[in-house]
């Protein structure tokens, strides 16, 4: 045993890389969603490749499988151009685009192949706890017609950062 309690062979309970990523903090609308939004996204941090594995591993087979994702180029800093799937063959990757269209600022889309896609708000790593509990309740709400950067921009008038 080390000065930590753990076998001097391992180092670390379960060896050194078995870190995993907690549940993502994620709203989902019912499919009868009407507005440009079919939930919110809360990410810990922008660090894409940490996140989107834990993202995609937590949507479930009732969403289909994601085939690709587009991620707005403002808010991810350092974007990988492959992720791990999840729970799939190993080696499998989901491709990730960059998109610049305005119309997407502070969005993730997952594309579902035959399914569709589905666009989710971004709520920023740093938000206030209850900024981010109110986008990610209205996003997720079927009816909410609000753009992701309107909803953003509401949060920021009426939660102090």
């Amino acid at each position: 045993m080390d000065t930590h309690g753990w076998p001097a062979t391992n180092g670390f309970p379960g060896g050194p890389h078995t870190y995993r990523m907690p549940l993502p903090r994620l709203t989902l609308t019912p499919d009868a969603g009407h507005g440009p939004l079919h939930g919110a996204w809360w990410p810990r941090c922008d660090a894409l490749e940490l996140e989107l594995p834990a993202l995609l591993g937590a949507l479930g087979p009732g969403l289909g499988t994601v085939v690709g994702v587009s991620v707005d180029t403002a808010a991810w800093p350092d974007v990988p151009r492959t992720v791990p799937a999840p729970g799939c063959v190993p080696g499998y990757v989901i491709e990730v685009f960059l998109s610049a269209v305005d119309t997407e600022a502070h969005t993730i889309t997952l594309d579902r192949g035959p399914l569709g896609r589905r666009d989710l708000l971004v709520v920023p790593p740093g938000e206030p706890a209850g900024a981010a509990d109110w986008l990610l309740t209205t996003a997720a709400d079927p009816g909410n017609a609000l753009s992701a950067p309107h909803m953003l921009a509401l949060a920021q008038a009426n939660w102090e950062r």
